[in-house]
């Protein structure tokens, strides 16, 4: 139940959206391109992301970049 809490873990890393072309969903609503968002979790395949709506939501990782410091 590690979802419960995700808003309030720590980041793991900050990402940079860099597009939202999507071929079967709507991100547009939830991500903007040239926004940056901290990781709360991820997956092979997704990043869980606090999203422009304030919850956390999975992404696929092709819509975005790594923020390196």
């Amino acid at each position: 139940m590690r979802h419960l809490t995700w808003n309030n873990s720590e980041t793991i890393k900050m990402v940079k959206c860099i597009h939202t072309n999507a071929e079967k969903y709507i991100v547009n609503r939830a991500l903007t391109v040239g926004q940056s968002y901290e990781v709360k979790n991820e997956t092979e395949e997704f990043y869980f992301i606090v999203d422009n709506s304030g919850k956390v939501g999975g992404f696929y990782k092709d819509y975005f970049e790594e923020i390196h410091k």
